[in-house]
């Protein structure tokens, strides 16, 4: 399993006699740009939450940056990052302060987290807002100080659940700027979004439909699949075979 970033075989969870995740197999390779897709309800986010060791699975295996997601969850953790359409930021402290407070939790040393704070500082242009309260931050420079926050460790994988929610066109291509250079250190990046645009940036992309993954290809092929000139047209297609409400 150790080849892949993300590998699930027959994943499952279940509420009581509502099955949420249903028997999911699919893998990420390491760096690569992953789009996990899914209308509200189609369990993409209880998937999230197993692969990142927030709930245990109820049947199947899967392994996060070769860990087992049902034994380790420990080290799953360790070697994630994660970012949420909430940004996962303290407002009240400084810039400076949210790095490091997630460097010490991510266990990094004074020193380290001292030379990365700089350098990110620099690489975002953000050395003159070293001191200003995350509060007083426009969104979209909050939106690129959570990302580069959840990569800070630089960690094997980094989690996006939607973290482009809310912001214009522009800043939203300059976040995805980021989430290329972070792929092209070898970063595995797996993304949820609503933006069905931002399906074409992603190297594969799948799509949930009722808790099964209905769809995975690259968006070329699953436009080419579904005669669509958009993924949106696809995704539409797949979403109207829902027959399941919010989970």
């Amino acid at each position: 399993m150790e080849e892949h970033a993300i590998y699930t075989e027959e994943l499952t969870k279940k509420f009581g006699k509502f099955t949420a995740v249903d028997h999911i197999s699919f893998s990420v390779e390491k760096g690569e740009i992953f789009g996990f897709l899914g209308a509200n309800g189609a369990g993409k986010t209880t998937a999230m939450r197993m692969l990142c060791g927030l709930s245990y699975p109820t049947s199947g295996k899967g392994f996060v940056a070769g860990f087992d997601i049902a034994k380790q969850q420990e080290a799953v953790k360790k070697n994630i990052g994660y970012m949420s359409q909430k940004f996962s930021l303290y407002e009240d402290l400084k810039v400076w302060e949210n790095m490091r407070l997630f460097g010490g939790i991510y266990g990094m040393k004074d020193k380290e987290i001292a030379k990365k704070t700089d350098e990110i500082l620099t690489e975002l242009g953000f050395m003159n807002e070293r001191d200003t309260l995350v509060k007083e931050l426009p969104l979209g420079w909050k939106q690129k100080l959570a990302f580069s926050v959840s990569i800070f460790h630089e960690p094997k994988i980094v989690f996006l659940d939607e973290p482009t929610g809310g912001v214009d066109p522009a800043t939203r291509r300059q976040f995805w700027e980021l989430i290329y250079q972070a792929s092209d250190r070898g970063i595995t990046v797996f993304v949820t979004t609503h933006y069905m645009d931002e399906a074409e940036y992603c190297r594969r992309v799948s799509i949930m439909v009722d808790g099964r993954i209905d769809a995975l290809d690259t968006p070329e092929n699953l436009r080419q699949q579904y005669n669509a000139k958009s993924m949106d047209e696809v995704f539409q297609q797949l979403a109207r075979k829902a027959k399941r409400g919010e989970n």
